[in-house]
């Protein structure tokens, strides 16, 4: 059964099929191949979509379209030229520390690269820096994204893996940091090398004070997002609504450039992206029953655990299938195939599951930086119209940091629980 499914799977990404169509399409056909009962189809799908932590996902989609919408952008952009522009190499880490800012606000790599890429990339061009290196920061800065709380991939593993949704979004905020710190540390050290420019810019402490009082709604989104979690005021869920609403209330008393037409256009953005998103969870879904009917994660686990109970091991093994997937597979449609067959293995051998949903995302976000599917490199070509493999060679030197940094969230446990247990004691 488990052949057969794969094999029509492979056929209908082969014929150019989306994916989510692939997965659905290929799961019904075994289930009406091999006499299973056809109610699943819907039972499933709907029962798969039916939960709470997943409202999330289309709120905080909204939140950060709103926050976009209303300019917050290009205050925050200011503001870190102002403080850290004059370094050597400035601009490349405004660049890091805009998009670390923003994952707070969007959840999602592509989302950054939309809103701010082309604003950096453009601003740093202008600054002196090849275009290249621009796209290479702004394309490896974009994966804090998904990590750092509000992350719509860890929304999506908690839900398939089974493990605690606020648990798994706060193991992400000290593993956000360390991505942000190996990148700033290897653009010092290349600024050093290849003599890079300082930014143009000289502030006055009035003019920082000025900013960073404009800047301050936006500055605070992360932290109401973040401290509510934290605090235990509001689960994942709520505080999606709570940034949603906060959104609309600094776009409308603070801002004022939040409009109606604005509004309708965000909502629209919206209802599209979470409908992709949603599509691929429900037919996700059928396509894990399938194999679950089939046994494979019972086989798998028992697999996994005959090949070694160390826990590192099993990381190691886990770490290189990610980084192969990730480069055919959307980060969504493999942490629902993969997380829900490996993780009881892992959980077995004593992988806390903060750690293991940190280790998924980052692997797959890494997809978003290699061809042939990563998203992040497409979508950078067509904002700055240079050749794909341009942007690849731009971001190229920025898998030493990147990779630096899995290492260490996979090696050091305590990055991604320590958070977590601080405050779910």
């Amino acid at each position: 059964m488990t052949v057969t499914l794969l094999m029509l799977f492979a056929l209908g990404l082969l014929i150019g099929a989306p994916v989510a169509v692939s997965l659905g399409l290929s799961a019904g056909l075994v289930i009406l191949i091999h006499d299973l009962p056809v109610t699943v189809l819907a039972q499933r799908a709907v029962n798969t979509l039916d939960s709470s932590p997943l409202l999330a996902v289309p709120l905080f989609i909204l939140a950060a379209s709103l926050l976009g919408a209303t300019g917050v952008t290009t205050h925050l952009f200011d503001l870190m030229r102002m403080l850290v522009g004059r370094v050597r190499g400035g601009m490349a880490h405004v660049n890091v520390l805009v998009s670390l800012i923003f994952s707070g606000m969007s959840g999602a790599a592509l989302a950054d690269i939309g809103a701010l890429g082309g604003i950096q990339i453009r601003q740093m061009v202008h600054q002196g820096y090849s275009q290249r290196f621009a796209s290479g920061v702004t394309i490896a800065a974009a994966t804090i994204g998904p990590i750092f709380p509000p992350s719509i991939p860890l929304i999506i593993f908690a839900t398939a893996a089974e493990v605690s949704t606020i648990r798994a979004l706060l193991a992400g905020v000290v593993p956000a940091l360390v991505v942000a710190l190996a990148l700033m540390i290897q653009i010092a050290v290349m600024a050093r090398r290849h003599d890079l420019p300082r930014d143009d810019i000289r502030p006055t402490l009035p003019a920082i004070r000025r900013k960073a009082w404009i800047s301050l709604p936006a500055l605070l989104a992360p932290v109401l997002l973040v401290g509510g979690m934290i605090s235990g005021f509001f689960g994942p869920t709520e505080a999606a609504g709570v940034t949603v609403a906060y959104a609309v209330l600094i776009g409308l008393l603070v801002y004022r450039s939040l409009t109606l037409e604005g509004f309708v256009g965000c909502t629209r953005d919206t209802v599209l992206a979470t409908a992709n998103v949603l599509f691929v969870v429900a037919a996700a879904a059928l396509f894990a029953w399938v194999l679950t009917m089939d046994r494979v994660p019972a086989r798998a686990g028992a697999w996994l655990l005959e090949v070694s109970e160390n826990p590192l091991v099993l990381l190691l093994i886990l770490n290189l299938l990610l980084l192969v997937v990730g480069m055919f597979l959307e980060a969504i449609v493999a942490i629902l195939i993969i997380a829900p067959i490996v993780t009881p293995a892992l959980l077995q051998a004593g992988v806390p599951p903060e750690q293991l949903g940190v280790v998924f995302v980052l692997n797959l976000m890494l997809g978003l930086l290699t061809p042939p599917v990563g998203m992040s490199l497409y979508m950078v070509s067509i904002i700055t119209k240079m050749p794909l493999l341009s942007v690849i060679r731009g971001v190229a030197p920025f898998y030493l940091s990147l990779f630096a940094a899995l290492a260490l969230v996979t090696l050091v446990p305590g990055l991604s629980t320590w958070l977590p247990n601080l405050v779910m004691k």
